[in-house]
């Protein structure tokens, strides 16, 4: 990674704006198709979609990670509680009008 892919990641780690973080998440996007093995870029980028409430899509890099890493103890707990998340949010239908189950829930 070059020394602005590092100055980025820093600066991600650190966004709070919901505009900024965005903006954070299209660049890490960027690296991450330039790079072999992402792993810490995806966990980064999960952990950005979840401060946008962006569950699902946290999930879905967290998978990602688990098929580059199957034992990978912090991805698979945080796939865990998100779906926890999801399920206790959806699980009151009069509350709620998704009554189809999200894919991302099994």
């Amino acid at each position: 990674m070059s020394s602005v892919d590092n100055e980025i990641i820093k600066k991600a780690q650190l966004a709070i704006d919901f505009t900024e973080i965005r903006n954070h998440i299209d660049q890490i996007s960027a690296i991450i198709a330039q790079t072999e093995k992402p792993v810490d870029l995806l966990r980064l980028r999960a952990s950005l979609w979840v401060k946008l409430d962006e569950k699902g899509r946290a999930i879905n890099d967290y998978h990602e990670i688990l098929k580059w890493l199957p034992q990978d103890a912090e991805a698979a707990g945080q796939v865990h509680l998100l779906q926890t998340i999801l399920r206790y949010n959806n699980s009151d239908i009069y509350a709620n009008t998704n009554t189809h189950m999200d894919p991302w829930l099994e």
